[in-house]
């Protein structure tokens, strides 16, 4: 091989490596930088959302099928959550009210768990908090459940409604 030949296959595996390195570095920089504190808090969830889901529930068998629920969940801003809303599971209409206890993590994650009446089950809830506060994204983690959903807040914060 001539010297040219040489440089340029060097300098191809240069190039390579050097993408390779590139790339490594940044999916292991990445995960952290994803997992910075955004300076979310309990308090970052204060005031009343409008909220909607849908999806199904596919256990236990008697309970099976499709469901979807409109409403209002109202957080405390100190880690204590209600809602009150209507439920629609396999076509039957029921009202249903919550209690329960949200922690939202410095990322802007969190979870909530609730007692649903007239049910009587309790409820865990992942979310993630998005639009400057505005708009939570939610999944429900309870085995036998695929319902996910938007939480919207209701009136600007501020508003004499709040």
């Amino acid at each position: 091989m001539n010297a040219k030949g040489m440089i340029m296959e060097h300098s191809t595996a240069a190039k390579a490596f050097t993408i390779a390195a590139v790339t490594a570095l940044a999916l292991g920089v990445t995960p952290t930088a994803n997992a910075e504190d955004k300076g979310c808090s309990n308090a970052t969830l204060k005031g009343t959302f409008a909220h909607r889901g849908a999806g199904f529930i596919t256990a236990p068998a008697g309970l099976a099928g499709p469901l979807a629920h409109v409403g209002t969940v109202t957080f405390d801003g100190k880690g204590g959550v209600t809602a009150t809303g209507i439920v629609s599971q396999n076509g039957n209409i029921v009202p249903a009210t919550e209690i329960g206890t949200y922690a939202v993590n410095p990322d802007c994650t969190g979870t909530y768990t609730t007692q649903v009446s007239p049910v009587g089950i309790t409820s865990h809830i992942y979310f993630v908090i998005d639009d400057n506060g505005d708009e939570v994204q939610i999944l429900e983690t309870d085995a036998g459940t695929v319902i996910a959903g938007v939480l919207r807040r209701q009136f600007s914060v501020g508003d004499w409604r709040q």
